[in-house]
């Protein structure tokens, strides 16, 4: 396992990261294909067996019960706090980021993953009804106390996580050390101005969706799998550029049989070499994780790099509304 550092912290994690949204209780109003408790802490001990500690979940996922999932299978695991790196993230709740909403989820998501501090803290989306200053002081009040260490975003504008930085340098308040957006060979539209925002800042990008709900992992455009039947949100985030975006698969899949490795290692190096921290990979099965943890040894080279990319087309923004 390689590790790296998340922005300017010294917080170290794996560059490989485990999406928990793929453990909890199913539900109709949620997801109907998620792990149960058995099956989640198997898959999360040999992501640990590969040198992984980087655990990403929600407040909302299964409502509330990926936290705890995550929580009970460390536990159980036997594995000690601080070997392992938690992320979380809040918006998806009552009051979304206001102080109010922030400070009482905080200690929902620290009862539910059985712990007394957060490594990162993220907001989930942008809150076009709270102030930022409002929610900044908030976060870095969360820092101060010693309930957090570090902050993040995910999906948005540019220019909002701008203005968010730059409001909690004027007040002194701590910064975005992370990213989480949308990001993968299919949805790039994030290059424009968010990413360069964020390297800007020194930020880590540990995107989510890394590879395409599964479409960089085959060949066909659906599977056949009961997330596939039933998980609304990954077939409104993808299957309207699904034409365009099949013959970047079918470059994926010619690349990985030229150099005799899965199509989701050269997803996810394709990431790497784009400069991406970690990214968060939402495994349900044991071979998903080797997969990704053997992406780090494959060093695309800036050819085939470009060949993957070429016949992309601008997307309809997703994420970030």
């Amino acid at each position: 396992m390689k590790y790296t550092q998340l922005g300017n912290t010294d917080i170290e994690v794996s560059r490989i990261c485990v999406g928990c949204m793929s453990y909890g209780k199913p539900s109709e109003d949620f997801h109907l294909w998620t792990l149960n408790q058995e099956e989640t802490t198997k898959m999360i001990k040999h992501a640990l067996d590969l040198g992984v500690n980087f655990f990403d979940t929600a407040n909302g996922y299964s409502h509330g019960t990926s936290e705890e999932f995550l929580g009970k299978a460390l536990k159980d695991l036997g594995v000690a706090r601080d070997q392992v790196v938690f992320a979380s993230k809040v918006y998806f709740n009552e009051g979304k980021l206001s102080a109010a909403a922030i400070r009482r989820e905080i200690d929902g998501t620290l009862q539910r993953l059985g712990t007394d501090y957060l490594d990162l803290y993220q907001i989930h989306r942008f809150d076009y009804g709270t102030p930022i200053e409002e929610t900044m002081q908030t976060l870095h009040e969360l820092v101060q106390s010693g309930k957090v260490r570090a902050i993040g975003a995910s999906a948005m504008y540019g220019y909002q996580f701008h203005n968010m930085q730059i409001c909690a340098e004027r007040n002194g308040w701590t910064l975005f050390s992370t990213l989480q957006n949308h990001y993968n060979l299919l949805y790039r539209e994030d290059e424009r101005e968010l990413i360069p925002v964020a390297k800007q800042y020194g930020v880590s990008l540990i995107p989510y969706s890394p590879l395409a709900s599964g479409h960089l992992t085959r060949k066909e455009w659906n599977s056949g799998s009961k997330r596939n039947e039933t998980d609304k949100v990954m077939h409104s985030k993808y299957d309207h550029a699904m034409e365009n975006d099949m013959q970047i698969v079918a470059r994926v899949a010619e690349v990985a049989e030229r150099l005799g490795v899965t199509m989701t290692e050269v997803a996810l190096a394709w990431l790497l070499k784009r400069g991406v921290a970690a990214p968060i990979v939402g495994a349900t099965k044991v071979p998903h994780f080797n997969d990704a943890v053997r992406a780090l040894d494959l060093d695309l080279s800036d050819e085939d790099a470009t060949y993957l990319e070429e016949p992309y087309k601008a997307h309809e923004v997703v994420g970030a509304l």
